[in-house]
């Protein structure tokens, strides 16, 4: 008997091809506040690509973003600037990224736009969470 999977039995994984060739499905969540400490946003497939927007205009309150809460709260994360004077809001521009989740810290205002996989958060997961675990660079 083989120890091989016929194509059409195989579940759609994360090194799925074809299920980044489409569009994404539409995400939006909007006026997130990440203030107080980190924040997790959850997505309900894994993503194609993600977007973020900072529109906090206190003038220095960076959002720190990062795959997981070691990585926001830690060294693994990278940062987009506040909205300051008539300046339009900072972004991250689109990052093509397949992620089940994001962190957030620093900003009271922070908008995530998202095009969505039909790939389940579940293939992204192990025994102890995520695979983006904070360490390594990841984060």
């Amino acid at each position: 008997m083989s120890q091989f999977i016929k194509s059409y039995q195989a579940q759609v994984g994360i090194n799925h091809t074809p299920a980044y060739q489409v569009s994404g499905r539409p995400f939006a969540t909007g006026s997130i506040d990440a203030s107080g400490g980190a924040v997790k946003i959850e997505f309900p497939y894994v993503t194609r690509w993600i977007y973020v927007v900072n529109h906090d205009n206190g003038g220095s309150d960076h959002c720190k973003i990062g795959f997981s809460e070691a990585g926001v709260n830690g060294t693994n994360y990278f940062r987009i600037g506040p909205q300051t004077g008539n300046e339009h809001t900072q972004n991250t521009g689109r990052l093509e990224l397949k992620v089940s989740e994001l962190w957030l810290s620093g900003s009271g205002e922070v908008d995530i736009v998202a095009g969505l996989t039909s790939i389940p958060t579940s293939r992204t997961t192990t025994d102890s969470g995520p695979s983006w675990s904070g360490s390594a660079g990841v984060g």
